[in-house]
């Protein structure tokens, strides 16, 4: 569920990098990682989604638990981040800043995340049903 918190972080790695391609793990990673009811939508959709904003230029997706593969694959100049991580718990961050990369952290929007409105819109059909 892309959200106005996602938007903005895009938005802000943007201005950060040449080109901006963003790594979603797929149905079956996502599962793994949180849960047999996630995600929301298939990871096709996500990546149509994420992709046709006007930050990104490209939308991958890797069905490993972490990106590390499409790091070492990319070899990117920069990993962008958001603010929830650090520098040094960012997957690939090492690696990328032993060839001379980088790690950024993006400041995030307060009040938004995926597993939030998640939470609020179980809470809103409780209260309806």
């Amino acid at each position: 569920m892309i959200h106005r918190g996602h938007v903005t972080l895009l938005n802000k790695a943007r201005k950060k990098c040449d080109r901006l391609i963003v790594a979603l793990n797929t149905d079956a990673s996502v599962r793994r990682l949180k849960g047999p009811a996630r995600p929301i939508q298939p990871d096709g959709a996500r990546a149509e989604v994420i992709a046709a904003l006007e930050a990104v230029d490209m939308a991958l997706l890797f069905d490993e638990d972490t990106p590390m593969g499409l790091i070492e694959a990319l070899q990117p100049d920069v990993i962008l981040k958001g603010s929830d991580y650090t520098v040094d718990t960012v997957v690939g961050g090492a690696f990328v800043q032993s060839y001379g990369g980088r790690v950024e952290l993006v400041d995030l929007v307060e009040g938004f995340s995926t597993t939030r409105i998640i939470e609020r819109s179980k809470q809103l059909a409780e209260v309806k049903g």
